[in-house]
């Protein structure tokens, strides 16, 4: 599982959500800088998660071998 494509993806898409959680959690308002970076990793999670589906409609997509 380790070798997943999907599972690093995946594992990557959670430590971006987590930073995200975090800039919305400090007390004091965001920073020009905090929020760039909040914007950079959205569009970092859109793209991982595109990447995600396009890996499943791959699998979804290939035939089936059936044993004979």
């Amino acid at each position: 599982m380790m070798t997943d494509p999907a599972f690093a993806i995946k594992h990557e898409v959670h430590q971006l959500v987590d930073c995200q959680i975090e800039t919305l959690r400090q007390p004091s308002g965001l920073t020009t800088s905090d929020l760039s970076n909040y914007r950079e990793r959205s569009q970092k999670i859109t793209t991982l998660y595109r990447e995600l589906d396009r890996m499943r409609r791959a699998n979804f997509e290939r035939p089936l071998h059936r044993a004979s």
